[in-house]
């Protein structure tokens, strides 16, 4: 793997919170999906946050996070990496994803939380220093990742709540 490039975001237009990735690994271009690795605990998770039940094909992964008013997206629009691996990014090559143009079609997004500490610094080097959005809530949560073992699904669970919090109140 070399140059790559990330998805589209998913987002309804109701969208309140959204949800930042790196860029995909392997398994998620190669099946064409967000989080397809199938030890990430990205979907286990969401399925949890949002009480919905086993999350099984992806366009009923997708309607859940539509229904819930959460986007997904990547930090992320391209970058060079052998391997799948975060921590073989070549920082050098990142290009950032275009986020005032998407903020400004989703207005109602005040909350951003980075899925692992790479996407948030990646944001806070390539996109926060350009950001004209002040009334944004960033917020770090431990990666889903397989390669992220130090937590238990239940820690990792216990620490994305704040996801349902914020949608069953207006601030989280």
């Amino acid at each position: 793997m070399s140059d790559i490039h990330s998805f589209p975001p998913i987002a309804g237009p109701n969208a309140r919170i959204l949800i930042l990735g790196s860029i995909p690994g392997k398994a998620s271009l190669e099946a064409g999906e967000y989080y397809a690795h199938p030890r990430n605990q990205f979907w286990p998770i969401i399925a949890e946050l949002l009480q919905c039940g086993p999350l099984v094909d992806y366009p009923r992964k997708i309607q859940a996070l539509l229904d819930a008013n959460i986007a997904v997206w990547d930090v992320m629009q391209s970058c060079y990496r052998p391997g799948s691996l975060d921590s073989a990014i070549d920082k050098n090559t990142v290009v950032a994803n275009d986020f005032p143009g998407f903020l400004a079609v989703h207005p109602l997004i005040h909350y951003i939380f980075f899925n692992g500490a790479t996407a948030e610094q990646a944001f806070r080097r390539l996109v926060l220093p350009d950001l004209a959005r002040p009334d944004i809530h960033l917020q770090s949560l431990p990666s889903t990742s397989p390669a992220h073992a130090a937590l238990s699904f239940q820690q990792k669970l216990d620490r994305w709540g704040v996801i349902a919090s914020g949608l069953k109140s207006t601030e989280i």
